[in-house]
């Protein structure tokens, strides 16, 4: 697939007076997937836009529409293995940032994070607009602090903050998630019609155990599925014993956009609460999701693709966030049986194969014309999260068994990496 030639925002007629604007979302892959929407209703209301992440989502902010540039922080208050506080790291950050002259700022943050660690550095960098969700007092460190809505999705609450400070979806978004189009991966996966399972996830209670996985891949191939599985470097191993006699083996060939682009051209992807799972959505493929109740599915279940959610959300370990599962045998999730994974995949409607493009080109045109939008994220005004950005519903399932259980120059300094775009 080609990619369009982009038209630097600095450049564009009538965008002098927009502002150069600062989104910040330091977690992995799916929180900066998530925030893919903000970044375009900030985007179209701005000259410039540079984005913050650490370094687990920085792949995915590069994909992100409406980017042009990414800096890196690995910061010591995010993830479960932080970084150690570093002063030259932090020094090289807000040296960074007070370069840039940035006009605004959006921090988006996870419903249990607070933002005020990230605003004190922007404030130390000169930046004097600073928009956040927060529950604590922010002192002067915010000039917009919002308050979230009560159970908001992870992407829908991003919009509300972008919204609230002054920005819109330019006209024509869908305010689905979206990627820059992925490349072609017909020569990894072949041409016939497939399903993908992609068994890992960084935290294990968010995903099957792998025999149960692998017992569910020969499932699928039994019931005349052809089975892609898919996986990490690090989950080579992992993949090798799912996919086993039963499927095409691509752990460990694939960075995220070639991982995009296979779970783009997928009939469906079977996957735990984890990146991928919102990767599938940002190219536009439905999801059978195995979602373990550690965290609210209302907050982080797939976001504008057609999904069904399996596993026993009144399991004990509902709402933990435990990383690994705290009871034996994994019975959110392993006990869900291979009758329900197929008819989940029955259920699905085919995959939305232009919406992509579609997002690629919006988000140009806002950048090039200086059109500022009023669409909304999905024309809905519901606020239960359910509320889907492509007009479908959410489908739930829970089983008996469960419910008994493209730079052009990188340049590093210290804790930081920027890309400028132009390709």
């Amino acid at each position: 697939m080609t990619h369009p030639e982009r038209t630097p925002r600095d450049t564009a007629p009538h965008g002098a007076d927009r502002p150069h604007t600062l989104v910040v979302r330091l977690d992995s892959v799916g929180d900066v997937l998530l925030a893919g929407p903000a970044v375009r209703m900030a985007a179209a209301g701005s000259r410039r836009l540079t984005m913050l992440a650490g370094p687990l989502g920085e792949a995915a902010a590069r994909l992100l529409p409406g980017v042009d540039e990414v800096l890196t922080f690995d910061a010591p208050w995010v993830g479960r293995d932080p970084a150690a506080v570093d002063r030259a790291a932090g020094d090289a950050l807000i040296d960074a940032l007070a370069t840039r002259r940035f006009d605004r700022a959006l921090i988006l943050t996870s419903y249990h994070q607070s933002p005020l660690p990230t605003a004190l550095l922007l404030k130390l960098a000169g930046v004097e607009w600073v928009a956040a969700d927060s529950e604590d007092y922010p002192g002067s460190l915010l000039q917009l602090r919002h308050r979230r809505g009560r159970g908001r999705h992870e992407a829908r609450a991003a919009m509300d903050l972008a919204a609230a400070a002054g920005f819109a979806l330019p006209p024509g978004d869908h305010g689905g998630l979206d990627l820059e189009p992925p490349p072609d991966t017909g020569p990894l996966t072949g041409t016939d019609p497939y399903v993908v399972v992609h068994p890992g996830a960084t935290a294990p209670a968010r995903a099957w155990s792998e025999r149960r996985a692998a017992r569910a891949v020969a499932a699928l191939a039994g019931a005349g599925h052809r089975v892609v599985v898919t996986g990490g470097a690090s989950e080579k191993e992992l993949t090798a014993a799912v996919a086993g006699r039963h499927a095409l083996d691509l752990g460990g060939r694939t960075g995220l956009h070639e991982l995009a682009g296979v779970l783009a051209g997928a009939r469906a992807v079977i996957v735990g609460n984890t990146g991928p799972s919102h990767l599938a959505a940002a190219v536009g493929t439905p999801v059978v999701c195995l979602f373990a109740p550690v965290v609210p599915a209302g907050r982080w279940a797939p976001f504008g693709v057609p999904h069904v959610l399996l596993g026993d959300r009144d399991a004990p370990c509902a709402g933990t966030r435990a990383v690994s599962c705290p009871l034996p045998g994994h019975p959110c999730l392993d006990a869900i049986e291979d009758a329900e994974v197929l008819a989940a995949l029955d259920r699905l409607p085919p995959a939305a194969r232009s919406r992509t493009a579609r997002t690629a080109r919006t988000a140009r045109t806002a950048r090039t014309t200086g059109t500022d939008g009023n669409a909304r994220a999905d024309g809905s005004t519901r606020a239960d999260g359910n509320a889907r950005a492509d007009g479908t519903t959410r489908t739930d399932s829970t089983t008996r068994a469960t419910r008994a259980a493209r730079a052009d120059t990188t340049t590093r300094a210290t804790g930081t990496t920027t890309r400028k775009a132009g390709a």
